[in-house]
């Protein structure tokens, strides 16, 4: 009985110890830590479809890893890496634009052909190699910079669990592959924290590069505009000063943000002087749907939903998907949210309304939408400080949190292998390209 009695003290102790010694792991461990863990879940289910894949047009069955990291756009990213861009648009006897190179944004394939010159390679395995590196750097330093987004405006355990649930989402296989949406996402959070913390000369640099990396420029003059008319209203009703000087800065930054937006379509058209080869190129992707069409601003989401749905399921289901949309911006935790980053929802969001026409890649471009993670996480751990939540009895709000929590961690992982399945993995009917 003595020794039962001593050991349980020293059980205590150890625990302390232990508590104490992980209390005293910096943030941006226990951030690198939780992205590294979701690396090796995300590897496991990529390497799962890999050992089923068939042979495609760019790879033998049962591909390697860096192999399978490499399809889709990852082919055009190794074509610009390797030779550049074409001297023209190609088209066709119809004097329609082909797919080509020019869709794609120059600062992500640069950065791997720089890669490639030192590493001296120059095959597909090396592109994919050096591609792969710089999407999973890229990928962890966008995991760093959402939680230090997120701890702007929630305590450190909501903010860790919407850096858990950022690395698991369903779409984060795309952080470990040939594509540029990790180096995206990294600059975008950048940028939304310059925002936040109004460093405005800094910002006008960081949305350049990342308006060469990934179409974004525009969306974010729109946010840059939405956050001036917020302060200046603010101003009038002397909440906040917002001088002359200020306003001036942020007015020059959001008018680089627009012009860097507008950049690639004009660079394409110098390049290859073709002065909507941009565009239509662009619209190479979409005809396979739709036909021969011209871009009208926010035509194309009511032409895809009539083309996926129906003339009336597709408007009635596209309306009512908006409405939800629109009424999410009521919920607590997003009222919580800081004013821009609500406002980079609503411009991203209209930007996408515009211009983009909905197909299997739209839900990787949703993927900017991530600040919205917050909200689901400050949610998750706000149960039982509401009206219903404090009906709980005291004991259980802690499981019912960490159940939630762990729900949503599971409900992402289930969602990459759903994504995978559907979009990057190649079966012999395959017409859902990531």
């Amino acid at each position: 009985m003595a020794e039962r009695a001593v050991a349980v003290p020293a059980v205590g102790h150890a625990a302390e110890r232990l508590a104490t010694a992980l209390g005293r792991v910096p943030w941006w461990a226990w951030v690198l830590a939780v992205y590294s863990a979701s690396r090796v879940v995300t590897t496991s289910i990529l390497m799962a479809f890999a050992a089923r894949q068939e042979d495609n047009p760019w790879t033998e069955a049962s591909p390697g890893y860096l192999d399978f990291a490499r399809l889709w756009d990852g082919h055009w990213y190794w074509i610009i890496a390797a030779v550049g861009y074409p001297d023209e648009i190609p088209r066709d006897d119809d004097g329609l634009a082909q797919e080509n190179a020019w869709a794609f944004m120059p600062v992500y394939p640069m950065l791997v052909r720089a890669g490639l010159g030192l590493t001296g390679g120059g095959s597909a395995i090396d592109f994919a190699a050096v591609a792969v590196t710089i999407s999973v750097v890229a990928g962890g330093a966008a995991a760093l910079l959402f939680h230090a987004l997120l701890r702007r405006w929630m305590s450190a355990g909501a903010a860790m669990l919407g850096t858990a649930l950022f690395c698991v989402a369903p779409l984060s296989p795309i952080y470990q592959v040939a594509y540029a949406e990790a180096l995206h996402l990294a600059l975008l959070f950048l940028a939304l924290l310059l925002v936040l913390e109004r460093r405005w000369a800094p910002l006008a640099v960081v949305v350049t590069v990342m308006a060469l990396t990934r179409p974004s420029g525009l969306a974010f003059a729109l946010l840059l505009t939405l956050v001036w008319l917020w302060r200046w209203r603010r101003a009038r009703r002397g909440i906040e000063p917002f001088g002359m000087r200020e306003r001036v800065t942020l007015l020059s930054v959001t008018a680089v943000a627009g012009f860097a937006g507008l950049a690639w379509p004009g660079i394409v058209a110098l390049a290859t002087g073709d002065f909507l080869g941009y565009t239509d190129t662009e619209l190479a992707w979409r005809r396979p749907y739709i036909g021969d069409v011209h871009l009208v601003p926010f035509t194309p989401w009511w032409q895809g939903a009539q083309w996926w749905l129906g003339d009336v399921l597709g408007p009635v289901a596209l309306v009512t998907v908006l409405l939800l949309a629109a009424c999410a911006f009521a919920l607590p935790a997003m009222r919580r949210m800081p004013v821009e980053l609500r406002c980079w929802i609503v411009a991203y969001a209209l930007y996408l309304l515009a211009v983009f026409f909905p197909q299997s890649s739209t839900f990787r471009l949703l993927v900017p939408l991530a600040p919205a993670l917050g909200a689901i996480a400050l949610g998750i751990v706000s149960v039982g400080n509401g009206t219903l939540g404090r009906r709980l009895p005291r004991a259980a709000v802690g499981p019912v949190r960490g159940v939630l929590a762990v729900l949503a961690i599971a409900i992402g992982i289930a969602g990459q292998v759903l994504w995978v399945h559907l979009g990057w993995w190649v079966d012999a009917y395959d017409w859902t390209p990531p």
